[in-house]
């Protein structure tokens, strides 16, 4: 579905509040909010939040390492491996 076929008025959104949310929920699919014509925001369940939010921080996590490894911050697994084995000793 396309996000413009979900798009919603302020005074739908505070006229449908419980209905709107029952359907977001049970859709997960986000809803665009517009005041006086444009979009102002996007209303969206906890379940798709916390996704979104989980893939955030994976995408961070490899642009790190991408980072990490341009600047040759980069170990060999048999090094690595050895120095754990030696911390646990």
């Amino acid at each position: 579905m396309r996000l413009t076929d979900r798009v919603r008025s302020i005074s739908y959104v505070k006229a449908h509040a419980a209905e709107l949310l029952r359907d977001i929920v049970e859709s997960q699919e986000p809803v665009v909010i517009t005041q006086n014509g444009e979009a102002r925001a996007v209303l969206i369940d906890v379940a798709t939040y916390d996704q979104l939010h989980e893939t955030a921080a994976l995408l961070k996590l490899v642009s790190l390492a991408e980072r990490q490894i341009g600047e040759g911050m980069v170990e060999a697994v048999e090094d690595a491996i050895a120095a754990y084995q030696e911390d646990l000793s």
